[in-house]
């Protein structure tokens, strides 16, 4: 998901030329106080000029607790809300700031005519609040869609010792200082039918580095990473998406175990050396949907006979 800043027409055109799955057009930390309430009409004229095919279209709105909040909501839905799949709601802290949004999200499209509830709600979770309460707030809407893991802010909440955002703390030798809070939000996710998302790399240009800390919530099972320069585009793209091997590995598991039970009618389902049961063709799901996404091409073939 690429971060481009509302109020800079050269990016937001530079954007529209990207290989990447999502994007959204930012109002909040990206964008000055002094330049907040000019940047809400060019993210207007960007949605409406178009040029996001096939990209799921997103703003993120400024955070409940500023004066900038409804005004943004208000703007961007009322004007181009048609051009519109999600909006970011930033450091919630509880679910009072979805049910804010829905609210005010319904009350904006009954009045312009607009279809109620089309457009998503993802949560950005920045603080000790917000993990706290992240069960919560993934129940807190049929709008939800995805939470995002805001890293900055919420080393920040935590003083935690460090000034590099995704990297392990100087002093923190032993394991993952952020595993708890990833898996607090992607089990909060799946709970409840919903995306997790992790936040930007601050480091542009150590693509190296950024390859390792997005593999990590790779492996954990995230559906994806926030980008913020071209150089990031293509690396995400390659660790989100399955290695050939285990992608051909998968389909050939969901072919094995469908020949097993609707041609054989045998429950022991065997793929070489490899016993074979309803776990796991749920496991290959997983990994062959994401290949498929991905654009990856099959290898190999099934042959019932080996």
């Amino acid at each position: 998901m690429l971060a481009v800043p509302g109020s800079n027409p050269r990016f937001v055109e530079k954007a529209r030329g990207l290989d990447v799955d999502a994007f959204f057009l930012d109002l909040e930390d990206a964008v000055a106080p002094s330049e907040k309430e000019a940047a809400r009409a060019g993210v207007v004229r960007a949605l409406e000029d178009g040029g996001w095919d096939g990209k799921v279209r997103s703003v993120r709105v400024n955070d409940i607790t500023t004066e900038w909040a409804y005004r943004d909501v208000i703007t961007v839905v009322e004007n181009a809300g048609a051009h519109l799949d999600t909006l970011i709601l930033p450091k919630v802290t509880a679910a009072r700031d979805v049910h804010w949004l829905d609210t005010l999200l319904t009350q904006i499209e009954r009045a312009v005519d607009l279809p109620v509830g089309r457009i998503g709600i993802e949560a950005q979770i920045e603080d000790a609040r917000g993990l706290t309460a992240v069960e919560e707030i993934a129940a807190a809407s049929p709008r939800m869609e995805t939470l995002v893991y805001g890293p900055a802010d919420f080393m920040a909440s935590i003083n935690m010792k460090s000034l590099v955002v995704g990297e392990q703390p100087p002093g923190y030798d032993t394991g993952d200082a952020y595993h708890h809070v990833l898996m607090r939000i992607l089990v909060a996710a799946r709970a409840h039918g919903l995306q997790a998302i992790d936040g930007p790399y601050l480091q542009i240009r150590d693509v190296d580095a950024f390859r390792r800390a997005a593999g990590r919530t790779a492996a954990l099972g995230f559906d994806g990473k926030w980008v913020l320069h071209p150089l990031q585009v293509e690396a995400a793209g390659e660790i989100f998406a399955p290695s050939q091997e285990d992608y051909d590995h998968a389909e050939l598991i969901l072919d094995a175990y469908a020949h097993a039970t609707t041609v054989d009618r045998r429950g022991a389902v065997m793929l070489g050396e490899e016993m074979l049961d309803e776990a796991s063709r749920k496991m290959a799901l997983v990994i062959a949907g994401k290949g498929r996404a991905a654009g990856l091409r099959r290898t190999r073939t099934f042959d019932p006979g080996t």
